[in-house]
């Protein structure tokens, strides 16, 4: 990364120089736009290539920002060797995000809650939605106590009307929306009733367009909005068994495509993750339950999995939710209307 890259580390010698405020000498300093009326002021020192701490003015109340935890592994201390996701102590890059506030949805654990933690981490204040209130609120206090952002969690049914009433209510104008909801079960397609379809379709599709729905017109008119839509890496490789998933989310996907090229202009983008296999309970019980029924050890057969991964393992939510806060960032403006692939290589296309 050369000189002016809005980060506050680099690689060097296979190993992540995190930003110190120690020996400020030297400093160049460049401007460079993140989004729309938005400048980052970026100071590298030149004798050592390393950079000093980055001061923006990205949107959002400033201020120390608070850190979380991020998955174990990483770079290795010694020879560059990546073994895992990188740790926080290894990376550090400031999102310009914090002081706004985000409505996460199915953020009580999984995939949801990682993106919960990331944002809050950015110093994001959150409203958290999901079904089981003892889940939720548990989630809720960890994240306050980890972070020292605001978290107020609402235990709804985000695919029903009056579910989503209550999120709304609770929080009218986010900055930031992240849609999610749990899949429907997979199955033979000549087993599908029309009420399975309509089930489907409500929840992976009609209720992240009502959020936006209801949501997009604030973003705009503030000149900042950020929407991830968490769907599958079936949207691009589609899984035989998953049919209700496979239409609803594609459906989903084509309505993005076209309503993220028409708010652009007014610095709110629209984004999808298509996670493929990450270590939630739901795919750790799944695996076990397909071992139990194959008389297989569980630990074996969760590993062979793995082992059919490039990337040689599972995802954490962690990752996942990092690479949602970025999406949700003022670095991430000119991006929009993408289907971001996190499955650690397994998708076997080009495109």
């Amino acid at each position: 990364m050369g000189i002016g890259c809005p980060v506050s580390w680099r690689r060097r010698e296979g190993s992540v120089v995190r930003t110190t405020a120690k020996r400020q000498t030297n400093p160049v300093y460049s401007n460079i736009g993140a989004s729309p009326n938005v400048i980052v002021n970026v100071a590298v020192r030149v004798n050592a290539m390393q950079p000093i701490p980055i001061q923006s003015a990205l949107g959002g109340k400033r201020g120390a920002r608070p850190r979380v935890a991020a998955p174990s592994g990483g770079i290795a201390a010694r020879g560059g060797a990546v073994s895992g996701p990188p740790s926080d102590e290894e990376l550090s890059m400031d999102l310009g995000i914090a002081g706004r506030t985000a409505l996460v949805c199915a953020a009580s654990k999984g995939l949801g809650r990682g993106c919960a933690q990331a944002l809050a981490a950015e110093g994001v204040d959150l409203v958290i939605v999901a079904r089981t209130a003892d889940t939720l609120q548990a989630t809720a206090q960890a994240i306050r106590a980890s972070t020292g952002v605001s978290v107020s969690a609402i235990a709804c049914d985000i695919t029903t009307e009056a579910g989503r009433a209550a999120a709304l209510a609770a929080c009218p104008q986010p900055d930031i929306l992240v849609n999610n909801a749990g899949g429907p079960p997979p199955g033979d397609f000549r087993d599908f009733t029309h009420e399975d379809w309509i089930r489907a379709l409500e929840a992976n599709m009609l209720t992240p367009i009502e959020l936006i729905k209801a949501t997009i017109d604030g973003m705009i008119a503030r000149g900042f909005g950020r929407i991830v839509n968490i769907t599958s890496s079936s949207v691009k490789a589609p899984i035989d068994v998953l049919g209700l998933s496979n239409g609803a989310r594609a459906g989903l996907t084509g309505f993005v495509a076209g309503v993220a090229r028409k708010v652009a202009q007014h610095n709110v983008t629209i984004n999808n993750l298509l996670p493929g296999q990450f270590a939630t309970d739901r795919l750790l019980h799944t695996l076990d339950a397909q071992a139990a029924a194959q008389g297989i050890d569980p630990v074996a057969f969760r590993r062979q999995r793995e082992k059919a991964v490039p990337a040689g393992r599972f995802g954490d939510s962690a990752e996942f939710g990092a690479a949602c806060a970025f999406l949700c960032s003022a670095h991430a403006s000119y991006i929009t209307g993408q289907n971001l692939l996190i499955d650690g290589g397994a998708y076997p296309g080009t495109f």
